[in-house]
């Protein structure tokens, strides 16, 4: 009986010392496409100096040019400035392993990378809400715009979007990294995202699932169905209008919030709502560059090619340069 305790006592031990001994992960990233490495960090630099280009662009004109100091833009410049600090936390990482084709991050680093990263997109889901909100007002209730969308509801607002994620953030973080991680500790993927980190973890996830799954409503769905709502009563109050030009007009003001809108939740929603079981690694990797990369570098091409008052600020700005 003695001799039997003893050696369970043995198997034990290793299990707890390999979990505690965990300092690092490694970051796979695109290891299994070895020959496109360079092409990819060509193509990932580009879009970054591009999102990094068109989102300084748009926060220097909303701020500077008299003719966009109103609510739409004090948002937009906002969700520029998120959109910038997004792609900094994941993009020179990407392109570092790739560079020097070695992924491995400590915990420490890991942890902070996905924390900036569900705060950054929880930040930007509800300014998309926030956005949403004011198109209604705009549109809805006209004649109280001005009273409603001041400047200090405006900038009470956007810090309820900082503010309010960030507690939510760092307690999900610090219960995910509080796991045990044994065995192995590559990480099939080239974030620290929650979906790949959790398939590392030893033991029952099931609590910390239940908890992003929580979360993700929270932040990506009440948002998105608040959002929706917003457009259905835009959508009807646009329609009762007599003039062509008008309808034409509102449409337009909110076409590219809505396309926004339909890509950033569709990916969010689909990553992080998705059961564990179901989630393909390739699948997973797909949509993470979608919504890492690709939708950032479409935002401002979106925002600025569908909005006559900012192509005009824009015309104006390189007038001013290049005489």
């Amino acid at each position: 009986m003695f001799y039997l305790l003893f050696v369970d006592e043995q198997k034990i031990k290793p299990e707890k010392s390999n979990a505690s001994s965990l300092i690092e992960f490694i970051l796979l990233g695109f290891s299994d496409v070895p020959n496109l490495q360079w092409i990819l960090f060509g193509i990932f630099l580009i879009m970054y100096l591009t999102i990094l280009m068109c989102n300084s662009t748009i926060v220097l004109i909303t701020r500077t040019d008299p003719a966009l100091q109103t609510p739409m833009y004090f948002f937009l410049s906002n969700f520029s400035f998120v959109e910038i600090c997004y792609v900094t936390v994941t993009i020179p990482r990407m392109l570092v392993d790739l560079c020097i084709q070695k992924g491995n991050i400590s915990i420490l680093a890991c942890a902070t990378q996905m924390c900036f990263i569900l705060m950054l997109g929880g930040t930007e889901c509800l300014l998309l809400t926030a956005m949403a909100y004011d198109r209604y007002v705009a549109i809805c209730n006209p004649l109280h715009y001005s009273l409603v969308m001041n400047h200090r509801t405006c900038t009470q607002l956007v810090a309820v979007c900082w503010i309010s994620v960030i507690p939510v953030v760092i307690g999900q973080t610090y219960q995910i990294f509080s796991l045990p991680f044994c065995g192995s500790n590559r990480i099939n993927h080239f974030i620290c995202d929650i979906p790949p980190v959790l398939k590392l973890a030893c033991g029952d996830t099931f609590v910390n699932e239940i908890a992003v799954y929580i979360v993700a409503m929270v932040f990506v769905m009440v948002p998105f169905v608040l959002i929706i709502f917003s457009y259905c009563k835009i959508i009807c109050s646009i329609l009762k209008l007599s003039s062509a030009k008008g309808r034409n007009k509102a449409f337009s003001t909110c076409s590219s919030h809505l396309i926004v809108v339909v890509l950033f939740y569709g990916t969010a929603g689909i990553t992080y709502l998705q059961p564990k079981p179901n989630q393909s690694e390739i699948t997973g990797k797909l949509l993470s560059l979608f919504y890492t990369i690709l939708i950032p570098t479409l935002n401002p091409i979106i925002y600025t090619l569908r909005n006559k008052d900012i192509m005009a600020a824009l015309r104006k700005v390189l007038s001013k340069i290049l005489v």
